[in-house]
């Protein structure tokens, strides 16, 4: 066999001819219209170059001796669905042999081209043998595509499933020691410091589901590029020590061994504060759900190259290999065997991944296999130190002296939220229907209000624009509390004329804070 290049094997026509001669003038002919030709010696050599691809064969009448065109119809019958190789037989005049009959009746796509033969005729025929296997190659790549996109599909769709599982098992498992403390609560004989761990637990538990509701609406709205991160000037040693305040708790109760390694002097960083919290969180978390007990995390943290690098690393049970890209993935986590107590959607490094990019950073994940732990390290930009600002104290603030209105038609949300408010210094009304809310407001005269938004009736954007249209009640503080959390609910309650917009159950620290600042 004698190649004359190395092209593209899909591309290549596959000539057997009964002479040497033929075969270099016929080679000659298809590489001067620049047609990619390999020249076979034997039936053998045809056969193996088949397997490697093919656009086309021709072949001479001569070299299909019964057995070999046994063998060649055997080949071509294994061929894809998609694929029909077009056969060009070279035949005596007349083309009524034997052999050429045969052909026709059993190698599929053949064209019977009459000796002597000419030269714009073969042309002509190859190249439009080769056109039509470029189709099928279009089609074969279709089906590909649609092979990939099923498979997709299919993953994504077990995904779903196992996420679906997992949420209903995330949200049990803290359902059923509050229902459990629920009824201890109620019994006489629970008082005093049993009754205040019960509330505590209780506390715990509700935060955790919190968390998860939170993360679900959160990891939607970054993916789809709803959510924009401020810029602000940052020390980023402050934000990894409250990122480790977080944990502490979870840290302690696994009795891990936290070692941090934090330079004293700043980290500067443009970012949002909240954000980047809650990306380190998320990773000591994760450090804490997938070591075992007794284990060892190390934080560390240093700036090179106009980079800061943060690494959370742990002696945990480590990733597959084929786990250190896909952990990013929407509701991926490692196996069920391997997961921890504390659980999980598989949604917390999405999250960290996009709110990372959302800072013009990256995040990798390493680890040497099962059972020797993982690393993440995150890559963020140096910024200037002359523009960091101090970082603000946490906490709730105090609302002594505010005039706070309280408005829902779930009579249990909105008590509980009072009383909490007047806890903290407020000075509350509570109504419970859109109309009554109208009147109150106008008796009141609150500084802030806080209206849910699904009543009964008279709604809250109906509320609100009410309120907008009345003196003294204009310029009031207007604030949606709503489980309804996505964009357009935001731009429909500015549309309203609401001055912020909350989701159920609200964070109190930033509920004061809001208030306060008015």
């Amino acid at each position: 066999m004698n190649e004359w290049a190395a092209p593209p094997a899909d591309a290549r026509v596959l000539l057997l001819t009964a002479t040497r001669r033929d075969a270099a003038t016929t080679t000659e002919l298809l590489r001067g219209a620049q047609i990619p030709t390999v020249t076979c010696e034997r039936m053998d050599d045809v056969v193996a170059e088949l397997g490697r691809g093919a656009s086309a064969l021709v072949v001479a009448e001569e070299m299909l001796t019964p057995s070999w065109q046994e063998r060649l119809a055997a080949v071509l019958a294994t061929q894809p669905p998609w694929s029909d190789l077009p056969v060009l037989v070279l035949t005596h005049a007349g083309a009524n042999s034997p052999v050429a009959r045969t052909a026709v009746a059993t190698l599929g796509n053949v064209t019977l081209l009459e000796r002597p033969l000419r030269v714009a005729t073969l042309l002509s025929a190859v190249a439009s043998a080769t056109r039509a296997r470029q189709r099928q190659y279009q089609i074969r790549g279709h089906l590909e595509e649609r092979q990939r996109a099923e498979a997709a599909l299919r993953e994504a769709d077990r995904r779903k499933d196992e996420f679906i599982a997992t949420l209903g098992h995330e949200l049990r498992n803290p359902l059923s020691p509050m229902t459990s403390g629920l009824r201890l609560l109620q019994m006489p004989q629970v008082q005093g410091e049993r009754a205040a761990r019960i509330v505590e637990m209780m506390e715990r538990q509700l935060s955790h589901m919190v968390r998860l509701v939170d993360d679900l609406l959160e990891v939607s709205r970054i993916t789809r590029g709803l959510v924009d991160v401020r810029r602000d000037a940052l020390d980023l040693v402050p934000i990894l020590r409250d990122a480790v305040e977080s944990c502490r708790e979870s840290i302690d109760r696994a009795s891990h061994a936290l070692v941090v390694a934090l330079p004293e002097t700043p980290l500067p960083v443009l970012g949002d504060a909240v954000r980047l919290t809650q990306v380190f969180t998320n990773l000591l978390a994760n450090a804490v759900k997938y070591t075992n007990a007794g284990g060892h995390i190390w934080l560390g943290a240093r700036a090179s190259d106009g980079r800061i690098r943060v690494s959370v690393k742990d002696d945990g049970i480590g990733l597959a290999p084929a786990h250190e890209d896909a952990i990013f993935d929407m509701f991926v986590q490692v196996d069920r065997s391997a997961r921890r107590s504390q659980g999980g959607l598989g949604i917390g490094l999405t999250l960290v991944r996009s709110l990372v990019a959302l800072h013009g950073g990256r995040v990798e994940a390493h680890s040497d296999g099962l059972g020797t732990g993982s690393e993440f390290i995150v890559d963020l930009p140096l910024a200037s130190a002359a523009r960091v600002k101090p970082a603000e104290p946490h906490g709730a603030r105090r609302l002594v002296g505010k005039r706070i209105l309280v408005v829902d038609d779930n009579r249990d949300a909105a008590d509980t939220l009072s009383g909490l408010l007047e806890v903290l210094g407020a000075t509350v009304a509570v109504a419970y229907d859109g109309r009554t809310a109208l009147d109150e407001a106008a008796a009141f005269t609150p500084d802030t209000v806080l209206l849910d938004l699904g009543m009964p009736g008279m709604d809250g954007y109906e509320v609100a624009r009410a309120l907008r249209t009345r003196e003294p009640l204009r310029h009031t503080h207007l604030v949606a509390l709503t489980g309804w959390g996505q964009e357009r609910d935001h731009r429909r309650t500015q549309e309203a004329g609401f001055d912020d917009h909350m989701v159920k159950p609200p964070d109190i620290d930033r509920l004061t804070a809001m208030v306060s600042a008015r």
